[in-house]
């Protein structure tokens, strides 16, 4: 049974920093990709950061350059370093892991999320 565990949410002040952590397992397939996105009630979950197959992430406009995100292959594990907080980051923070499961026709990904973390900044 595939497990994904997000952690770290909290209320902080303006300006202050949060570090959310998710921890997947349970799969037998290879992880393809991982990332970060967030949701506040009454819109669409959206993305914020998200590793790529080039190796490099993908970040959300509003997250550059405040926001950096980290993936520990060995340990199945994605990190959310969150600087410089803003009320507008106000939101539950969920994490996504995609598995890939290679047959002899086809490729196909497996999606899966977490429960989601609250993460409040307060002005």
């Amino acid at each position: 049974q595939v497990k994904v565990v997000e952690s770290g949410g909290g209320l902080v002040q303006l300006g202050g920093s949060l570090s959310l952590s998710c921890v997947v397992s349970g799969s037998t397939f290879p992880i393809y990709s991982m990332g970060w996105y967030r949701q506040v009630p009454g819109k669409q979950r959206e993305l914020v950061a998200r590793d790529t197959t080039n190796g490099r992430t993908r970040y959300s406009d509003s997250v550059k350059g405040r926001f950096t995100c980290s993936r520990d292959n060995a340990r199945n594990t994605l990190s959310l370093q969150m600087n410089s907080l803003k009320p507008e980051d106000t939101a539950v923070y969920y994490c996504n892991v995609q598995y890939q499961e290679d047959t002899d026709y086809e490729s196909r990904l497996h999606d899966y999320w977490g429960q989601g973390t609250q993460v409040t900044v307060s002005s």
